[in-house]
């Protein structure tokens, strides 16, 4: 069902552009339908926030329950943010106050940058893990992407992330190691991840402190994975969100950085996401980057138009599949109060069973 415009937040019309179906407030509310409200904690740069906003409203809005999603975006101190992505913050997103207030069915935590080698020494640890102190005593359930992953496995279980040889970034082949979860009900036993990121928590100490691994891969680890409870926190180390251009943004973004002289190295491929045209394209600029580093020459434009149509997106559908039995388990839990999210007889610590 579609979600539900409840504020003037841009990424409203950018998805109505789209063809995403999006309500008007008004129209809302004049339809018997449930209400579901999803809480999308925003840490990501400036460069990603928006894009963050829309790759999570996307897989909100495809679910097909029958309810009207209300998503309330947030964020926290100790994120260092430009002027112009702090007046979009503060002009379109709530706060972390008014979010308490009001409550929620579910939480969305993305991911985000960080400048330390250890996860308690950044600024927005200590907000971080007050989020998520309270999400636990009053959110149904809890999906954390990237970042947010580690952070919260930390938090909650002792367990810090592994530095990683080399970036592990591209797209991933990945297998269900778990078929009869209800997270993972009729979606496919193969499918693709998107990785991006320099740390990992592995399989092994995952399934060490209790956590569930639904979905796994030989060249990324693990990637979906759930509480002991088997619902309450779900846990995303990949990036099913992003869109298929997120990768060549990235990309790009590391080339310019090489180019501006932040990066001593080129940056390589993204693993198993460009094909052989895409990679020759690149490969003749890179000569050009270099070329024009050396010589204080201006950079020719990024040929990021020559390769769309080369640029594939093999993991949406399984992402909507997974977003869509995640929202639906929370529907059948709560109850009309969001304040009080779990039904009589529900136990909160084991509302699936398991």
């Amino acid at each position: 069902m579609p979600l539900v415009a409840h504020t003037d937040l841009p990424t409203f019309q950018r998805l109505r552009e789209e063809g995403e179906e999006i309500l008007a407030a008004d129209r809302a509310c004049q339809q018997d339908i449930r209400e579901m409200h999803i809480g999308l904690l925003n840490m990501m740069p400036d460069a990603a926030l928006e894009a963050t906003e829309r790759q999570f409203f996307r897989l909100v809005g495809a679910c097909n329950q029958i309810a009207q999603f209300h998503v309330h975006p947030f964020t926290i101190e100790g994120l260092k943010r430009s002027p112009e992505a702090q007046a979009h913050i503060d002009k379109h997103y709530e706060s972390f106050d008014k979010i308490k207030l009001d409550g929620l069915d579910a939480l969305i935590i993305s991911g985000a940058n960080v400048t330390h080698p250890h996860l308690q020494e950044e600024d927005f640890w200590h907000p971080l893990t007050e989020v998520f102190s309270w999400a636990k005593e009053n959110v149904t359930s809890v999906l954390c992407s990237c970042l947010a992953t580690h952070a919260v496995i930390q938090y909650c279980y002792g367990i810090e992330r592994t530095r990683l040889p080399a970036k592990r970034w591209g797209v991933y082949p990945h297998k269900l190691t778990e078929r009869t979860h209800p997270l993972v009900a009729e979606i496919n036993t193969r499918f693709d991840v998107p990785h991006s990121r320099f740390n990992e928590i592995f399989q092994s100490d995952m399934e060490s402190c209790g956590l569930k691994v639904l979905a796994s891969s030989k060249e990324a680890g693990a990637h979906l994975a759930v509480s002991p409870d088997g619902f309450r926190i779900v846990f995303f180390q990949g990036h099913p969100e992003y869109d298929d251009i997120s990768l060549l943004k990235e990309y790009k973004r590391e080339v310019f950085r090489f180019y501006n002289g932040e990066a001593n190295e080129y940056p390589p491929f993204p693993e198993n996401y460009f094909n052989a045209s895409v990679q020759e394209i690149f490969s003749d600029y890179e000569v050009q980057v270099r070329l024009a580093k050396q010589t204080d020459q201006t950079l020719n434009y990024f040929p990021e138009n020559r390769v769309l149509e080369h640029i594939d997106n093999t993991w949406r559908d399984t992402a909507k599949a997974v977003f869509n039995n995640w929202l639906g388990k929370v529907y059948q839990i709560t109850n009309q109060d969001r304040r009080l999210p779990f039904m009589d007889g529900i136990d909160p610590n084991n509302p699936l069973g398991f």
